[in-house]
This record gives structure tokens, C-alpha cells and sequence, in this order.
């Protein structure tokens, strides 16, 4: 097993620990919090936002596992950076406010980090699709002169 860099060992273990509060979260603290919401759009409001959660969560750790693949030499990187590899759901995992009225502040706390923690490794995929770029690019040089 290859070395993890440190920038995708702290990432993965944020995402580990935040999927882990999330599920506590939700397993406990939110029924709670719903029964005490004013009425069944504010539970269907908790439900959905929630539900942004788990998907920015579930995103990360994907595209993290598939980089650690890569790592290992388990996978090419031409395969992690195929389309229906790239990190996706941005119309979900980016769209919302970052905390809507009425939520309840556990929630608003999952909500804000798991976005930060989203667009962070948007960016992180962003980097690593432009230094591939620039790879192929100097390689097709390389091979025409």
C-alpha cells in the first residue's frame, strides 16, 4: 500500500468522522428535533436538508476512495478522472442556502461543513484535472518534436 498524501489522509479522515457525526445526528438528534418542528413542512424541510448532507458526504468519500485507489496503483488515473468517476450531485450537494430558516442548529453545523468541506474537494478535483491537462499537453509536445 502506497503513502497517502497528507492532504487526502486529513480529507478522508474529516469526511470519516463528519459521516459518523451525520449519522449519529440523524439517528438521534433529529427525530428529536422534528417532533418538536412547528408543522409537516418543517420535518419535510429537516428531511431534505439532510438528505444534502448525506449527499455531499457520500460524494467526498467516493472520489476520496477513488483517489486512494489511484494511490495503491488499484486503478489508472485515466479511469478515476472518467466522467462517471468525477466527484457529481453539484446541483445538489452546491445548491441551498447554507442554512435555511428554521433549522435546527446540529443540522445548520452539518450543513455549513459538509458544503465547505464539498467545494473543497471540488477544488481538489479541479487541481488534479488541470494537472493531468498539462501532462497530456507536454506529452503530445514531447512526441511532436
Amino acid at each position: 500500500m502506497a503513502e497517502q498524501p497528507a492532504v487526502f489522509t486529513r480529507t478522508y479522515d474529516e469526511t470519516f468522522e463528519m459521516i459518523v457525526e451525520a449519522r449519529n445526528y440523524m439517528r438521534h438528534m433529529l427525530p428529536r428535533e422534528r417532533r418538536h418542528g412547528q408543522d409537516g413542512d418543517a420535518g419535510l424541510r429537516f428531511s431534505c436538508e439532510a438528505l444534502r448532507v448525506t449527499s455531499r458526504l457520500t460524494q467526498v468519500m467516493a472520489w476520496l476512495m477513488m483517489q486512494r485507489a489511484v494511490i495503491d496503483g488499484e486503478m489508472s488515473l485515466d479511469e478515476a478522472l472518467c466522467e462517471r468517476n468525477r466527484l457529481s450531485g453539484q446541483d445538489v450537494c452546491l445548491g441551498g442556502e447554507t442554512c435555511p430558516p428554521m433549522m435546527p442548529p446540529g443540522l445548520c453545523s452539518l450543513l455549513s461543513r459538509s458544503q465547505r468541506l464539498y467545494e473543497r474537494v471540488s477544488r481538489l478535483e479541479e487541481m488534479v484535472l488541470r494537472r493531468m491537462t498539462d501532462i497530456l499537453e507536454m506529452d503530445a509536445i514531447g512526441v511532436m518534436h
